[in-house]
């Protein structure tokens, strides 16, 4: 009955699923279709194809919530059933085992002692089915995965750029930028390998909005089954685009359900001493790449490098949700990313130089991705252009271990804070987290590193 039922799920959602799949490349107050299109050029001179309009983008929330709500109702009731069928197997069990329930001590007050709440949550799978990969997110994340593997190995000389808001917090923004980095990917191809940053996760200090997957309305009201469906929903438009995602994963449940869509995963300088997230990227099938801690400590990112480049066994879960244990290959993509510290930027030549060595010395190749924002430019966005013209000197001198290069970027530069209690008098395209640089300094900055990529390869 539950198989059934999800089976008209899929019905109600198909054509609305296939809907949210293409996205707008053009400017929200340029030519071209109207503002939030998500259909593609031809599709608006001929007034679509014969499929339902698509969805606009300012109305992902909304469909993501529909299908969320669904998908919801689906669950409870597989759950339903699992504890019927725990129930009526599990005395069986007991029996064979000689074990009573009254065995079982009175855990009142031991267990769950500060669990206010327990929620229904959707499934990887359940989404999955219900907002299917397309082919054209398919092919751009297959390529996006060679041509990064191929730039981190040395087999591809050009350099790669992670461009992106530092979070996304609105998917009509995030998509009109999306639609901006196909462009510059189009323009400086031969040279640049552009993903998007598109991370919907944020670690946080302390106490703070903890990203678009958790609390998608901005609000508090945390509805994070529908924040992971729009996420789902997002980065599929983008690679529809084209363009491939980056994404940081911050526990083991959230990459499943964006399976297939994220080309790169970069661990943040917070999680990178978790042992658990080094052991899950071990079985990524994403270019994975390892920050250096919020102190300063490159070590700890090679130790995460190594780790991650060996097979483990640990404990996990299906796309069901249901706990497994999972074997890994272990990810030979993993590398470090300088993101500079507290206490200053590590960009530099000579730190160039020395984590080189380190590397060298771990028997690692010397591969090195460096973080243009955060501790390089001490958290101001206005620093970056510098950061970047210093890593364009010595990529252009003909330093190869630099392989790419990570920008903090949004529509409009600065950032602005989020009051949970009006969201909506948030400026469109400003930051609610990092400050960012705007689109006429990012595109400066890409045309910067493509010249320096072609100055390298032609020294040979």
């Amino acid at each position: 009955m539950v198989l059934a039922s999800l089976g008209q799920q899929q019905a109600d959602l198909g054509v609305l699923v296939r809907a949210t799949e293409r996205a707008p490349a053009w400017g929200r107050d340029g030519d071209g279709p109207p503002a939030h299109w998500s259909g593609t050029p031809a599709e608006a001179d001929r007034g679509g194809d014969d499929r339902r309009p698509p969805i606009p983008t300012d109305r992902i929330l909304a469909e993501a919530t529909r299908v969320a709500d669904l998908l919801l109702d689906v669950q409870t009731r597989v759950n339903a059933q699992i504890d019927a069928a725990l129930a009526d197997l599990l005395p069986g069990v007991q029996q064979r085992l000689g074990v009573s329930p009254d065995d079982a001590a009175d855990v009142t007050g031991l267990v769950n002692a500060r669990i206010t709440g327990l929620s229904v949550v959707v499934t990887p799978a359940a989404v999955a089915a219900v907002v299917p990969l397309a082919e054209e997110s398919a092919a751009t994340t297959a390529a996006g995965r060679r041509a990064m593997t191929d730039v981190v190995s040395g087999h591809d000389d050009r350099l790669a750029v992670i461009a992106g808001p530092c979070s996304i917090h609105d998917p009509a923004a995030a998509l009109e930028y999306a639609g901006f980095l196909a462009r510059m990917r189009e323009r400086h191809g031969a040279d640049l390998e552009i993903l998007m940053r598109t991370y919907t996760e944020k670690p946080r200090t302390e106490v703070d909005w903890k990203g678009f997957a958790y609390d998608p309305f901005l609000d508090g009201s945390s509805r994070i089954s529908v924040g992971l469906v729009a996420t789902r929903m997002l980065m599929g438009a983008v690679t529809a685009l084209g363009v491939p995602v980056a994404a940081e994963p911050l526990n083991a449940l959230t990459p499943q359900y964006v399976n297939g869509l994220v080309t790169y995963n970069g661990v943040g300088a917070r999680n990178v001493t978790d042992q658990t997230a080094r052991e899950r990227v071990s079985g990524f099938s994403s270019v994975v790449g390892f920050k250096n801690s919020p102190e300063g400590s490159v070590d700890s990112a090679i130790s995460a490098v190594l780790t991650a480049r060996a097979p483990h066994e640990f404990l996990g879960v299906d796309s069901h949700g249901v706990s497994a244990q999972l074997s890994t290959t272990g990810n030979d993509t993993a590398h470090v990313i300088l993101r500079g510290t507290k206490d200053g930027p590590n960009f530099s030549a000579p730190h160039i130089a020395d984590t080189r060595r380190r590397l060298a010395a771990r028997g690692l190749p010397e591969v090195l991705v460096v973080d243009a924002s955060h501790g390089n430019s001490q958290k101001d966005h206005r620093r970056q252009p510098g950061v970047v013209r210093d890593l364009a000197g010595q990529v252009a001198a003909g330093e190869r271990a630099i392989r790419g290069v990570m920008i903090e970027s949004n529509l409009a530069e600065g950032r602005q804070d989020l009051d949970q209690a009006h969201p909506e008098r948030l400026e469109y395209g400003i930051s609610v987290t990092d400050s960012c640089v705007d689109l006429p300094t990012t595109e400066a900055m890409l045309a910067e590193l493509a010249a320096a990529a072609r100055a390298r390869r032609q020294a040979g």
